[in-house]
């Protein structure tokens, strides 16, 4: 995964660097929410807007499918790279 994928995931979730696992899902439910196709074009009367609010939700949301992806990938592979520590050691360096 480049730096650029990266960065452009934590754009779609309006942050500034990945979040630990449980915030990442908070935030994601958060913006599926926001964007859900059907909440998103029913704030309008307009049949032809709706539409292109539909649109424009079911195109957010599966770029948020995407981010969330490509950030939950980042977290576990930055944290199987992680140095672990031996059990029962209650010191890190040692």
């Amino acid at each position: 995964m480049d730096q650029e994928t990266l960065s452009h995931a934590l754009k779609i979730f309006e942050v500034p660097e990945p979040l630990p696992m449980d915030q990442l899902k908070e935030r994601y439910q958060k913006l599926l929410w926001m964007w859900h196709p059907h909440r998103n074009a029913s704030l309008t009367n307009n049949p032809q807007k709706y539409m292109e609010m539909y649109k424009k939700g079911e195109a957010k949301t599966k770029e948020i499918h995407t981010a969330f992806r490509i950030l939950k990938a980042w977290s576990e592979n930055s944290r199987d790279q992680l140095p672990q520590t031996e059990k029962g050691s209650s010191d890190p360096e040692s």
